[in-house]
């Protein structure tokens, strides 16, 4: 089955209003096994919400709209889908009496234009609206086509959905989908497809589709199957391969973060660990804090920004400061060794670099930045060529220092 998703309201037009209410539908009508194609955004027009209508259902079975069902009379939506539809709307009682026992409830004058949030289209379902005055409504023609509307504000169109509209579609697919999330990080889009590249060509059941933020590569790997122990099977294989293939570089599966995984090894292996930032400005420490628990294992963060904090606080020497600069290897496994040492950590991991726009030249360019870790005696380090503007180069400091931290501690036993 293959639906539309419209969203009505001049508000999300604007950009006055972000418009999460679509994705979260498509995300739930993915699950249920219903194909999203399009989605539409279009103002209270009673014109443009027509030829939206014509349009949607010139290519879908279904089409879910949000919005346009409120008292005032640029609110549409069920006008507009009634004419559509050549049906008349008519008065659903159980939804004026809910109506009236809220505004009642209040001690609220009810008026003429909430009255008319009770009409739905003849021969339609009226969904009830537990958080608000607007019923919803569903609505099959004779061809089969399927028309479900809901309320525009989630907290009234979320529950709707979930508790009304889901059973009554659930009948209506034979196979549901299931998804797995694998997470990457160290390797860019093009080196990932690369290397899975056939498995990918060759997709029927299970597909593959990546996702990237900055810095990382989110692989989802989706089943169509009657039941999640069936979709397992087929999940499973395609699962072991890319991480066989993808060895170092899939630090995750599921909801799971950088943070999280660093966090839980951390704990897992009883280890202590502090930061010491330059360039990166405190950005691990605070992305390391997201981790709830993380105080068991999160010695310090410093921000050690001047030459003179780097001596003073993690003892860098003056003389690896005067011969190799602050944006060194050198000075990078000083910083990791000194705040390792000095807060009792066992491990230490340290960022120096030029995130720019400014104070690169021709050897140390706009983006060069180093990471240092200590470990147990062993000092190292590691050298990034980052591109971007300076949020940019600094996120994608962090990133990596959390994947090589990852990594180490994967490789690491406990004493």
């Amino acid at each position: 089955m293959i639906c539309e998703i419209i969203s009505i309201g001049t508000e999300l037009l604007m950009g006055d209003i972000i418009n999460t209410n679509a994705q979260y539908i498509a995300n739930r009508l993915k699950e249920l096994g219903i194909f999203v194609y399009y989605q539409t955004v279009v103002g209270d027009n009673e014109e443009r919400l027509k030829k939206a209508f014509e349009i949607a259902y010139s290519r879908s079975d279904m089409v879910i709209t949000t919005g346009g069902l409120g008292p005032t009379k640029d609110d549409l939506s069920k006008e507009v889908a009634a004419k559509f539809f050549d049906k008349r709307l008519v008065l659903d009682q159980n939804s004026l009496n809910k109506i009236e026992a809220y505004f009642a409830k209040r001690n609220l004058k009810l008026t003429e234009s909430n009255k008319k949030q009770a009409f739905i289209i003849e021969g339609g379902l009226a969904l009830v609206n537990d958080f608000g005055t607007a019923p919803g409504m569903f609505y099959e023609d004779n061809s089969g086509k399927i028309l479900i509307m809901m309320p525009g504000p989630p907290r009234e169109m979320v529950p709707m959905f979930e508790n009304q509209v889901v059973p009554l579609l659930e009948p209506l697919c034979e196979d549901k989908l299931f998804s797995s999330v694998i997470r990457i990080c160290g390797i860019g889009e093009s080196f990932v497809e690369d290397r899975i590249i056939d498995l990918i060509e060759n997709q029927t059941n299970p597909t593959i589709a990546p996702y990237v933020k900055e810095g990382e590569v989110t692989l989802r790997i989706t089943a169509r199957a009657k039941d999640e122990k069936e979709a397992e099977k087929l999940l499973s294989p395609v699962k072991n391969e890319i991480k066989n293939r993808l060895k170092g570089f899939v630090y995750g599966e599921g909801n799971t973060s950088l943070e999280d995984v660093v966090g839980k090894l951390l704990i897992e292996k009883g280890l202590k660990l502090s930061i010491a930032e330059s360039c990166t400005g405190g950005m691990i420490t605070s992305r390391l804090v997201n981790f709830p628990g993380i105080s068991a294992s999160l010695v310090e963060g410093v921000v050690t920004y001047s030459n003179e904090s780097k001596v003073n606080r993690l003892n860098v020497s003056e003389e690896t400061l005067k011969n190799y600069g602050a944006v060194s290897k050198e000075c990078a496994m000083e910083m990791a060794k000194g705040v390792a040492l000095s807060s009792g950590a066992d491990i230490g991991i340290s960022t120096t670099g030029i995130a720019g726009p400014a104070g690169g030249t021709a050897e140390k360019p706009v983006g060069l930045v180093y990471l240092g870790l200590y470990y147990n005696g062993i000092t190292k380090w590691k050298e990034l060529r980052l591109s971007g503007d300076r949020h940019r180069i600094r996120t994608l400091s962090t990133v990596n220092a959390l994947h090589w931290l990852i990594n180490e501690l994967k490789g690491l036993e406990r004493e």
